[in-house]
């Protein structure tokens, strides 16, 4: 208690003496922050920021000084001590002593469903197929939350189905866990005067909000309405001077203009301080493999997200293309796990098999499942870190473990045999093989360097 107290005082004194002068102290603070992290866990984001906030001319330093200018005082200050501090900075050091205390993947995120409704019907969505609707209870997402911060998570995302349809708990929990950080990605339709309000107050909720494009695009897969609709909370949300970024799908059918260079001006604008993209995934009986990206595409989301962040103050990630950057495949607690409204614990959003469920085992208990271990133990699942995903990019890899560990499929309506799944993925990934290891090449021309030796010494050379 004594040593969370300090803790606490530590970094309320650090975020004044950065809100004082931003721009003049950022370099100060992480000098503090050098000598908190005594073991270098950090090291590599340390030296990344550094170089960043060093050059005023960067749009790095530019986005951290928008902060000042764009976000309200308390939220800002919330989201330093909760995310940068409690969720990253003090997190890390807790998720390395329980990996190495359990022996099993300790999750940084945490990713749940409070329900599986929706009020949208998007084309090829696995929500759009659900007849029943589950609901996690307000105890069981307390439980998780409280089971994840005694192994240091303290950073949560919503999905589903619709979050906000939820929106009362949602808040409930922001309120009873005041030193974690909450996200959400949901399609806005929710977000109206009273919600910003409600997380004007509790300060620790930042919505990231599903657009796929400008109109037409967004309307195309989302319905009609769509856009305005997510236009309308992009304005309310800017206008309270709340925190919040988007989550862009891009499938074969908008993917030039989900990464043309006017979206994302747009999205700036708009007010948007982050931005998730995920590729299409044909999960589900009702998914549309037909909108799966093509190699080109993905080819291009990798090199025009690589120049935006050159050239953008927005924060970007690209969960599959950005595998170069976190080593590989970051589910199966490596870096996050999901939780569906029924309860059933799964490496990933994407990644619809089980071998445990919340109500019956304790969320340490799942983390050292077959399932999870079999995860910890195959990752990463290529060396081509641009092929991480063990679905999208290695098929066979899934195929694997499910039937390995006995994994059952945990879709609500129609269970998916997994060589079935595989058979969806397979022409893709074989494509995307080709171009993967084009591009890795290029980035990692040593790579061909160590191969080569390697086969020399085999010969004895």
């Amino acid at each position: 208690m004594i040593k969370e107290k300090i803790s606490s005082a530590a970094v309320n004194l650090a975020y004044a003496y950065l809100d004082a002068n931003p721009e003049r102290n950022m370099m100060k603070l992480l000098h503090l922050i050098d000598k908190l992290d005594r073991k270098d866990i950090l090291k590599l984001q340390r030296e990344a920021f550094r170089e960043t906030i060093g050059n005023k001319d960067s749009v790095w330093h530019k986005l951290i000084l928008s902060l000042w200018e764009d976000i309200d005082p308390g939220v800002r200050k919330v989201f330093f001590r909760n995310f940068i501090f409690n969720a990253t900075l003090f997190s890390n050091k807790a998720h390395k002593k329980y990996t190495q205390k359990y022996g099993c993947n300790i999750p940084w995120a945490i990713l749940m469903d409070p329900t599986s409704a929706c009020n949208l019907k998007c084309t090829g969505c696995w929500a759009a197929e659900y007849g029943s609707k589950m609901f996690m209870d307000f105890d069981t997402l307390n439980s998780i939350i409280e089971q994840g911060k005694q192994i240091g998570v303290h950073f949560y995302v919503y999905s589903g189905g619709e979050p906000l349809l939820r929106k009362k708990d949602i808040i409930k929990l922001c309120e009873k866990h005041k030193d974690c950080i909450f996200t959400a990605f949901t399609n806005g339709m929710l977000i109206d005067e009273e919600f910003a309000d409600e997380m004007l107050r509790v300060k620790n909720f930042i919505p990231g909000i599903s657009i796929e494009g400008f109109e037409k695009e967004t309307d195309a897969r989302r319905g009609h309405g769509t856009y305005k609709s997510v236009n309308r909370a992009m304005e309310i949300l800017k206008r309270k001077k709340l925190a919040f970024g988007a989550s862009c799908c891009y499938t074969r059918q908008n993917t030039e203009v989900v990464g043309s260079e006017a979206f994302m001006d747009g999205l700036i604008a708009k007010g948007a301080k982050f931005a998730w993209f995920f590729t299409y995934m044909p999960v589900g009986a009702d998914a549309v493999p037909e909108l799966m990206v093509t190699a080109e595409q993905r080819e291009f989301m990798y090199r025009q997200i690589r120049q935006f962040r050159r050239t953008k103050p927005l924060f970007t990630i690209d969960f599959w293309n950005d595998g170069e950057y976190a080593g590989g495949c970051v589910a199966g607690g490596r870096r996050y796990l999901h939780i569906n409204a029924g309860g059933d614990i799964e490496p990933c959003a994407f990644i619809h098999y089980s071998d445990s469920n919340i109500h019956q085992k304790t969320l340490l208990e799942a983390l050292q499942s077959p399932l999870f271990m079999q995860y910890r133990k195959n990752q990463p699942f290529n060396n081509n870190h641009l092929r991480p995903c063990p679905l999208l990019d290695n098929p066979e890899r899934l195929v694997e473990m499910v039937e390995t560990t006995g994994a059952k499929s945990t879709d609500f309506i129609k269970p998916e045999d997994v060589n079935q799944l595989k058979g969806k993925c397979a022409d893709t990934a074989e494509k995307w093989a080709k171009t993967a290891e084009r591009i890795w090449d290029e980035s990692h021309p040593c790579r061909k360097c160590a191969a080569y030796a390697g086969d020399m010494k085999k010969e004895g050379i």
